[in-house]
């Protein structure tokens, strides 16, 4: 992993000053997040950090990293608003050298989600969402979901996400798809198995 001061400098470079500080705050709130759910603090901290590192890019610098990516779909591709997620994870591979597939996967799906992530893209995903600049409608709400319980704030953070989607008439990704199913499954097999009880 890199040093953290250096990646701030090149984040402060790349990004605007906002962007720049909602990335601290993503930051902060996933090293917070892993500390309570049994994940590494500073892998956290460090893709939380990088998560946008791309978010600002230049749209022709953009596609070229994405068509690198091997897991990019047709919708993704049809879709500019979820290039820097990809970008972001073939740029930190190149120019970072991060080997680590939690950190690249992390970046790569902290915008539209899949199934199967590990415990530390959920920590990532769901910092995103409730980092400390975020003011949307319910993001009290999800911030309190998300330190009571992580699963149930997972399935309303994939919700949120493609329901946002779905208002602007937008492409919805097959892997968000995939996470809410997976999501959704999960939380009624656990409503199921409290109502037996």
């Amino acid at each position: 992993m890199c040093d953290f001061d250096d990646v701030k400098n090149l984040l402060e470079k790349r990004l605007s000053k906002k962007r720049y500080t909602h990335s601290l705050n993503v930051a902060d709130e996933a090293y917070k997040l892993a500390e309570e759910y049994g994940e590494n603090p500073e892998k956290a901290y460090f893709a939380g950090l990088v998560h946008d590192i791309c978010k600002e890019e230049e749209p022709e610098e953009l596609k070229r990293l994405i068509l690198k990516c091997d897991t990019i779909t047709n919708i993704e591709l049809s879709s500019k608003s979820l290039w820097h997620g990809p970008a972001g994870s073939c740029y930190i591979q190149e120019q970072l050298g991060i080997k680590d597939k939690d950190i690249i996967n992390a970046v790569r799906f902290h915008t539209i989600g899949r199934a199967g992530m590990t415990r530390l893209e959920e920590i990532v995903y769901l910092a995103d969402l409730i980092s400390k600049d975020r003011d949307y409608k319910d993001a009290d709400k999800m911030r309190k979901l998300a330190w009571s319980d992580f699963d149930r704030a997972m399935l309303e953070a994939v919700c949120f996400s493609i329901t946002s989607v779905v208002k602007k008439h937008g492409y919805i990704p097959v892997y968000s798809i995939e996470a809410y199913n997976q999501y959704n499954y999960l939380y009624l097999a656990r409503k199921k198995s409290k109502e037996k009880k």
